[in-house]
């Protein structure tokens, strides 16, 4: 499995971004701009708060395991690599969605006169940090969920390459 790079959740939020920016502009020139739901942020903020608990939860399971404990109840491994490919899809798709919200928001930063334009544009705005909030809690839980690193699958300096 692999890690999750910041650089590709950048590239995701700003294409989307710009991509959405454009279609707000010509959907305005069009007759009207479609709304951002109320529930958008609502949504990526729970989505963010569950990852970060699994994560937590994960953590303080496996330090117990580690310091074996007598009480400690292991984490079984395929539900930790399950957690981290919630993880994972869910930050592609928060940074999916909070590029989209942020294009449409920065759309709307020019009508900001207008009362019902000033709520969606907060509306975007609040997506746009609940979907970063989402993006962090699944970096969160996939560092907690990393294997430590192996000394015998690398090759450092000084040792001879496996056969």
């Amino acid at each position: 499995m692999r890690e999750l790079r910041i650089r590709v959740l950048a590239g995701v939020f700003v294409v989307a971004g710009i991509l959405s920016w454009a279609g707000a502009r010509l959907w305005n020139s069009l007759g009207t701009l479609p709304s951002v739901p109320v529930a958008a942020p609502i949504v990526l903020a729970l989505i963010a708060v569950v990852l970060a608990a699994t994560a937590l939860s994960l953590r303080a399971r496996l330090n117990a395991q580690r310091e074996r404990q007598p009480d400690a109840k292991g984490v079984d491994p395929l539900m930790a690599a399950r957690a981290v490919v919630f993880g994972q899809a869910s930050a592609l798709v928060a940074a999916l969605v909070a590029g989209m919200y942020g294009g449409v928001g920065v759309f709307l930063l020019e009508s900001l006169d207008i009362p019902a334009r000033r709520d969606q544009a907060i509306y975007a705005g609040f997506s746009v940090l609940a979907g970063i909030g989402v993006i962090a809690a699944a970096i969160f839980l996939e560092r907690v969920c990393k294997l430590p690193e192996d000394d015998d699958d690398h090759n450092g300096p000084g040792t001879a390459p496996a056969a």
